[in-house]
């Protein structure tokens, strides 16, 4: 019989009145499913496309809709809407693992079995699956394109991508929760940190410190940098924790200043008393404070009223003047109050969200903040981009505030229903689905929700609060959020002239250093009687050898100097003093991409840039280069006899 299946309202509107007229809709989101989700959409897109390709362009549009009425193995002719009489979804009770080891719980297979051809018998499915999938591939590739709609794998080479780490079947997710400051709300940084910091200058100033003269500077620090507060210092870290750059006070040291302070020693973040990571953009006003203090410190201008005081104990000082902004309330009433000079909304990101809610996946919000400040900045950021008169609320399965992260995912805290617009609350001893809750743990999450583990995907913008707490202690998957992505993509793809001119001077600079080297070695042997390594090196003249590596010498100082001033100007495009956010030298990965790759599954720069990807996406990480991964995979290798015989 015939089958239809389900068009989107936005892909109809393409078409003229008379495509629109051959398509029978059905049940919600089942074109989607069929045509993005995995590799579905290589077992509907072929028999329409080789149909196309004899056609004019506007009967290939026609076409194109058409396809959605695929005509399969039955009796009567008759006419039956596609659901589920054609497609079922794998279970939770049911799933397994594909060849990834990722749960295959939330795909899409055919009841139709075999099903072995389309339309009128002009296209198959059989033969080789290599060829098939060959065939099929660059079908659905014609597809995605003649329907405008972006691909994953153009969006994912964007500023605005997804990026994996580790792989995550997103059709396998049954819930998925989300923090809200910075994630699904993104501040204006200048405008709400720089408010942050007025307040918590003026703290210190009623508490005696000096601060006149000073202002916001959001461009002295970046996440991802180190406080020692044992030091004074601010400090940038390598995956293995060695210290690359470095700032005492608001004053960048010189590489020997780093060597001298740090060449013995590794930053070890499981040392707070001595370390605070700067997770997030609330960490900003923070460093930012403390750098200015230290220099206040440094040149005496700190009353020695206030005590004796070291760096530890100056950190101590600021940290308590910016929990008072945030505590006290007065920065949270002035944002309230003019949400619009605080809050940079983003249309598309509700669009995201409801996609996701209409395929299925439980929403949750699970954010620190309080009930009040949380609805009045969700309604403003939200309810005006949400279709027929939604409210923020409708979004979400469940609402819990003040959840005290990270204790939240740790522990279990009194939990509380909110019952009034006021806010007023009673206790409550168990979460049900479509409550607004205070407090509580994400073990209740998961009992109330009847999801667990892995099947749960959260999404915040903190590496340890939201990210790594979550992951370490309830295996959830986890998505983080780094608006400065956007900005950091950009600066890499322009400087990418700057990068490869640097490394053509270090590769000229091994080459020419290899042969210094090997003519220091010839010059050692002769000086004790011994040949060289050749016979040709042997018979090289004395003044020939001596004069060569004087030649070879003097380059490589001049190539020193030169490649020293370019390494100290790489990634001045993102930042000038710390250089790019995921790098910490000219190759090596920074301290903050190695959290996010050990506790993010995926990372990337806003919550609506799911909407360049279907809520069924299967994300895999890519290929990881080890140091003993041959960079030519194409020569010749010699392998020993002895290596191919154990």
């Amino acid at each position: 019989p015939n089958f239809s299946v389900n068009v989107p309202q936005t892909l109809i509107s393409l078409y003229s009145s008379e495509a629109k007229s051959e398509i029978n809709l059905c049940a919600d989101q089942v074109f989607d499913r069929m045509l993005l989700c995995g590799d579905m959409a290589t077992k509907f897109a072929s028999p329409v496309l080789m149909a196309k390709s004899t056609e004019s362009s506007k009967r290939n549009k026609r076409r194109s809709i058409r396809m959605f009425k695929c005509r399969a193995a039955g009796a009567d002719g008759g006419r039956a809407t596609v659901g589920d009489d054609v497609f079922s979804v794998t279970t939770a009770s049911k799933y397994e693992v594909d060849y990834l080891g990722q749960s295959t719980k939330g795909d899409l297979n055919l009841k139709l079995d075999p099903l072995h051809s389309f339309g009128n018998g002009q296209a198959t499915l059989e033969g080789p699956i290599e060829e098939v999938a060959r065939t099929e591939a660059q079908a659905a590739e014609n597809l995605i394109r003649e329907l405008g709609i972006q691909g994953p794998f153009s969006a994912q080479h964007s500023p605005r991508g997804i990026f994996c780490s580790r792989t995550l079947n997103l059709r396998s997710i049954s819930a998925i929760g989300y923090d809200m400051d910075y994630t699904l709300m993104h501040y204006n940084v200048m405008a709400w940190e720089g408010r942050a910091y007025d307040y918590c200058m003026e703290n210190l100033k009623n508490m005696g410190f000096p601060v006149d003269g000073l202002s916001f500077d959001p461009e002295l620090v970046i996440r991802g940098l180190m406080i020692d507060k044992e030091k004074g210092n601010l400090v940038k870290a390598d995956r293995f924790g060695y210290v690359k750059r470095a700032m005492h006070g608001t004053k960048m040291l010189s590489n020997k200043a780093v060597s001298d302070i740090y060449g013995r020693e590794l930053v070890d973040l499981r040392n707070q008393s001595r370390w605070e990571f700067l997770n997030t953009f609330f960490s900003v006003s923070e460093a930012l404070a403390y750098a200015q203090m230290v220099d206040r410190l440094d040149d005496g201008s700190i009353s020695a009223d206030l005590g004796i005081l070291d760096y530890r104990g100056l950190y101590k000082a600021v940290a308590k003047a910016l929990f008072r902004a945030h505590v006290e309330g007065q920065l949270k009433s002035e944002i309230m109050s003019k949400p619009e000079l605080f809050v940079e909304p983003d249309p598309e990101l509700p669009l995201a969200l409801l996609d996701q809610k209409e395929a299925g996946k439980k929403l949750l919000l699970i954010t620190n903040s309080d009930y009040h400040y949380t609805d009045k900045m969700m309604k403003h950021s939200f309810n005006k981009f949400l279709p027929n008169d939604m409210d923020w609320r409708d979004l979400f399965d469940m609402v819990i505030v003040s959840a005290r992260k990270p204790e939240f995912f740790q522990m279990s805290h009194p939990l509380y229903e909110v019952v009034t617009g006021e806010g007023l609350m009673r206790p409550c001893f168990k979460a049900e689905t479509g409550g607004l809750y205070s407090g509580g743990s994400a073990q209740m999450v998961e009992s109330s929700l009847n999801v667990h583990g892995d099947e749960i995907l959260y999404v915040g913008d903190h590496i340890y609060t939201d990210v790594s707490v979550s992951k370490v202690h309830l295996r959830w998957r986890t998505a983080l959020i780094c608006r400065e992505l956007e900005e950091e993509y950009m600066a890499l793809i322009g400087s990418r002239g700057h990068r490869e001119e640097l490394i053509e001077l270090i590769n000229q600079k091994e080459v020419v250093g290899d042969l210094f080297n090997q003519l220091r070695l010839a010059l050692q042997r002769r000086s004790k009687g011994r040949p060289a390594q050749t016979l040709a090196a042997t018979n090289l003249a004395d003044q020939e050898l001596t004069e060569t590596m004087q030649k070879l010498l003097i380059v490589m100082q001049r190539l020193d100097d030169k490649i020293g001033l370019m390494l100290e100007s790489d990634g001045e495009l993102f930042n000038k003093r710390w250089g790019f956010l995921s790098r910490a030298g000219l190759w090596d990965k920074s301290h903050l991409m190695r959290q996010i790759e050990k506790y993010a599954d995926i990372y990337t720069s806003r919550v609506s840039n799911f909407l360049n990807y279907t809520p069924f996406m299967y994300f895999r990480s890519q290929e990881q280069s080890l140091a003993h991964d041959s960079p030519l995979p194409n020569a010749a290798v010699e392998i020993p006899d002895a290596a191919l015989e154990n």
